[in-house]
Order: C-alpha cells, then structure tokens, then sequence
C-alpha cells in the first residue's frame, strides 16, 4: 500500500502472514479493497496471502488461514503488507530477511501491520523512515529500536514504506488508499459498505481519549493523568503534575481520591508496573533495562514494587 502508484491495474498488494498475526487488522485491510472491487465493477485491487512455506498460518484467534504462494515463488511485488501478532520477531528467519531485501532493492514497498514493523526494524529496513504500531507496542519498539522515528499515528504511507496501528486502523488506511487512488466518492461508498460511519484521517488518535477512557468530566483529572501517562521514564513529581495541572497537591490526592477511589501516587504507580508488565512479557529486554525504562532507579525498589502488585518479582515472570 505505497503512497503512490502508477503500475498495471488491478494494483497487487501481498500480505506476509506470520504465526499468530491479527487477524482483524488483516481483515480490516483486505476488506476495503475487496469492497472497492465490487462496487467500481472493475477489479481495481488484487491481493496474495503469503507464508514462508506457502502452508497454512494461524492467527492469534486461534483460526487458520490457507496462503497462496511461498516467499521463494515471489521475486517482485508492488507493496507487500507484514501481518504480525504477539512475538513477531521470532519468525524473522534468515531465508525470510533475504526475501525482503530482495524484495526491497526490486522496488516493492514494505509495510507493517500491527507488530509488523519489528520485522522490518530488525532486518535494518526501516532506517531513516517514520513508522507507527499499536499504542501498546509502540514503548517496547522504542526501547528495542531507539533511533527510528515513531509516531502515534493510526498509519503512515510514505513512498517505499507505509504502516499502520492494526485493528481497523488498517481499514483507515485501506480507505485512504481507495482515496488517493480512485477518488473520494469510491473511498465514501466503501466506507458506507463496511458500516464504517467516519473515516479517520492518520491523524487520528488511537485510542479514546483520556476522559472517555475514565469516563470523567474533571479537566483537572484529566490533565494529571495525560501528563502521567506521558511521563512513565522518567517519573514527575505529584506535586509538580499537581502544579501543571493548576491545583494545589492536596487538591490533586482528593480529586483522585473522589473520582477513581485511589491515590494519585498508587495511580501512577500503577501505570508504570504495568507498562512493565507488558514489557517483560512482550519483548527480551532485560529486566534491569525494563525497570529504567518505567522510571525505576534501583533493580531491588522495582522488584520489591512489581512483587507487591503482582505476587512475583519480574524474573519470575520472565521465566514463566
């Protein structure tokens, strides 16, 4: 899905299924082009499943989807789309990197979907470019690869990469496509079709905001939470985010007091074990390296923390 395209019509789109990819997000994108087909008359889009062997992938819903050809039957591709779920650079094999540098020297935009995007990354194809993924992984992919852009985007389409948050994010993405390429109208009728009642530009948020999330009218609250939320390595003192927030500190403990039943400090506490959680399940990196990266100074003060919140310390974790 490149940002531009002049080829042959219909535009051929491959999707590298990888074990346990999304298969919402996959879905979310192949629909629209489907969609678009149909109601132009035409076949304005054509799409290939790939697996590395060419067998059967299952998805993290536990369905299996059959593929169409191998990696070794596939030597030029317009835009091929990576669909990855949980663990995805487990599957970066050596005979899969060579295929997408193959790929990429040919010409092909590569994308991510979902996690996609940590293949990519670790096969060094992402230098230099701006890339996003889900909200929740976009902390682990930044620890792992500090100097690639990200954004919070639901999708970015450049012209040799594109990626997207996944979910119906790629449906976004999908219709902005449709879009750019047969106009407007078309994009709108797809849209209609898929009951898809707006379609969000990339700059969209990911997720609810803030308010919704808490289901909350205290701008004061809510401001607080914002600027925990962003500040999760390295932590802001309450009284300073008391300040930000223009209320005194013993407004900002009643306040979260009142409307979520729990301290302020439990609260951001509870936001930095769990971005830890998250990052000791979800990728390699080293204990020590997770509790810096969730504003812990000393490995024992966020063992003895991640212990009390969770009934184990973050090794024991790791090893289960």
């Amino acid at each position: 899905m490149r940002l531009d395209y002049s080829g042959p019509i219909p535009e051929l789109v491959g999707f590298l299924l990888l074990p346990h990819f999304s298969m919402m997000a996959f879905f979310s994108a192949v629909e629209p082009l489907r969609i678009a087909n149909r109601i132009s008359g035409r076949p304005l889009f054509d799409w290939r499943l790939i697996s590395e062997d060419g067998g059967p992938v299952t998805a993290s819903n536990g369905m299996t989807l059959l593929t169409d050809q191998s990696i070794d039957s596939i030597h030029h591709l317009p835009s091929l789309a990576l669909c990855s779920g949980f663990d995805p650079e487990l599957h970066l094999s050596r005979a899969l990197k060579r295929w997408l540098h193959r790929l990429d020297v040919a010409g092909c935009a590569l994308g991510g979907i979902d996690t996609g995007c940590f293949l990519l990354a670790e096969a060094g194809l992402l230098n230099g470019e701006r890339v996003t993924l889900h909200w929740e992984s976009l902390p682990s992919f930044k620890e792992r690869f500090p100097s690639i852009a990200t954004s919070n985007e639901l999708f970015e389409l450049g012209a040799r990469r594109f990626s997207c948050a996944g979910g119906t994010a790629s449906m976004d993405m999908a219709l902005d496509v449709i879009a750019r390429r047969h106009g407007q109208r078309l994009a709108i009728d797809v849209s209609e079709q898929l009951v898809h009642e707006r379609m969000r530009t990339r700059h969209d948020q990911q997720r609810m905001t803030v308010a919704r999330r808490l289901d909350t009218h205290n701008a004061r609250l809510v401001e607080a939470v914002d600027l925990m939320e962003r500040h999760l390595e390295a932590p802001l003192a309450l009284a300073d985010i008391a300040r930000r927030s223009g209320i005194s500190l013993r407004q900002l403990q009643r306040i979260f007091e009142q409307e979520l039943g729990r301290s302020p400090h439990d609260w951001y506490l509870g936001l930095r074990l769990q971005r830890a959680h998250y990052l000791l399940t979800e990728t390699d990196l080293d204990v020590l390296t997770v509790g810096l990266a969730c504003g812990f100074t000393s490995n024992s003060g966020f063992s003895r923390a991640f212990r009390q919140r969770y009934g184990c310390s973050p090794r024991q974790l790791r090893s289960s």
